[in-house]
C-alpha cells in the first residue's frame, strides 16, 4: 500500500464513524459538515470494499471489519497523535501536557508516589495518568506500548523494547504476624503444605516459574489481580503470599504481618520503565525517562533482614 497516497484525515473521521455509529454525530465531534462526513465514509467504504455502518432499522450497526476496525483505528489514532506531538525541546517548568503509564499497583506505590512528587516539584503543568497493566500485554506489547508513554515492569516478562532500569527489589514472604507454625522461618515443606494467596496476573513470571524449577506447587486458596491485597488477605489466616519485599516492608505495619525470607535463593527483581521506539528521540519522552531513572536511583535500597 502507498501510504503517501491516503489522507490522513480519514484516520480521524473513520475513528469518529466507528465510535459514534453515526454520520451526523460523527460529523460534529470532528468539525465537519453531514455532508463532509458523508463523503468521508464513501471513500472509507471505497478503500476498505465494505459498508462499514451497516444501517438496521433506524440506525446503523458496525460490520465485521468495522468491528475489527474499531480498536485498531483507535491505536492508530494515539500512535498518530504523539508522533506529531513529539518535541525538539521540552521545558519541564512550562510545559502542559500528560503522561500515560501503564503499570501495577505495586510500581505505583512504591515509585510512581515518588515520581509524581518529583514531577510535581518540578513540572507543576506535567500530569501523570498510572493504569492498570492488561493481561494482554505479554502478547500484544508493541500495541499497548504505541498507545502510551510507557510501562513499568521487571525484566523477564517482555523482551525486544528499550528500556531504562529504575531500581531493584527482591521476593519476600508475607505471614500472619501471629502464624503459629513458622516462627523459625518458612521450609519448602511449608510452601508446600501451608495455603497460598497469590497475584493471579502474569507479571511475576520469572518468580512464578522459580516455584516449578524447585518442585514447589503452591496450594492457591484465595487469588487477587492486586499486589497490595495479598497482605490484607494474609493477616490473621494460616496463608502464605510472595511479594516484593519494598511494598512488603510497606504494608507490613498496616495488616498485622511480618515479612519472612525465602527458603530458596530468590530471583532478583529489576524494575524498568519500557517505551515504543516512537518515543526514542521525542525530548518530552527524553525528560520523562530521565527524571524516572533519577528517582528510582534515588529509592532507598532494600536491606537484608
Amino acid at each position: 500500500m502507498n501510504l503517501a497516497r491516503l489522507d490522513l484525515n480519514l484516520v480521524v473521521a473513520l475513528r469518529a464513524l466507528l465510535e459514534e455509529r453515526n454520520v451526523t454525530r460523527a460529523g460534529q465531534r470532528v468539525g465537519l459538515s453531514q455532508p463532509a462526513m458523508s463523503a468521508a465514509l464513501a471513500r472509507l467504504r471505497r478503500h476498505f470494499d465494505d459498508d462499514l455502518l451497516a444501517r438496521v432499522g433506524g440506525h446503523y450497526e458496525l460490520t465485521a471489519l468495522g468491528q475489527v476496525l474499531l480498536d485498531r483505528t483507535s491505536t492508530a489514532y494515539d500512535v498518530l497523535e504523539r508522533l506529531f506531538s513529539s518535541q525538539a525541546d521540552f521545558d519541564p517548568a512550562s510545559e502542559n501536557r500528560e503522561f500515560r503509564l501503564l503499570a501495577s499497583d505495586y510500581a505505583v506505590a512504591v515509585f510512581g508516589t515518588e515520581l509524581a512528587r518529583v514531577v510535581h516539584a518540578e513540572a507543576p503543568g506535567i500530569r501523570l495518568r498510572f493504569t492498570q497493566t492488561p493481561p494482554s500485554v505479554v502478547d500484544d506489547t508493541a500495541t499497548l506500548l504505541s498507545a502510551t508513554d510507557g510501562l513499568l515492569m521487571p525484566h523477564g516478562v517482555i523482551s525486544d523494547f528499550p528500556a531504562t532500569d529504575l531500581y531493584d527489589d527482591r521476593w519476600v514472604f508475607v505471614v500472619a504476624r501471629d502464624h503459629p507454625g513458622v516462627e523459625g522461618g518458612l521450609t519448602r515443606r511449608d510452601l508446600a503444605r501451608l495455603p497460598w494467596v497469590t497475584y493471579q496476573r502474569t507479571y511475576d513470571a520469572p518468580a512464578v516459574r522459580q516455584l516449578g524449577m524447585l518442585g514447589i506447587e503452591p496450594r492457591v486458596e484465595i487469588s487477587v489481580d492486586n499486589f497490595q491485597l495479598l497482605p490484607l488477605m494474609v493477616a490473621g489466616t494460616r496463608r502464605i503470599a510472595l511479594i516484593q519485599a519494598r511494598l512488603a516492608r510497606m504494608l507490613a505495619p498496616i495488616a498485622a504481618v511480618r515479612v519472612v525470607e525465602p527458603p530458596y535463593e530468590a530471583v532478583p527483581l529489576r524494575e524498568a520503565l519500557w517505551w515504543h521506539p516512537v518515543h526514542t528521540h521525542d525530548a518530552a519522552h527524553i525528560w520523562l525517562r530521565e527524571t524516572a531513572a533519577r528517582v528510582g536511583a534515588s529509592l532507598p535500597r532494600t536491606a537484608e533482614d
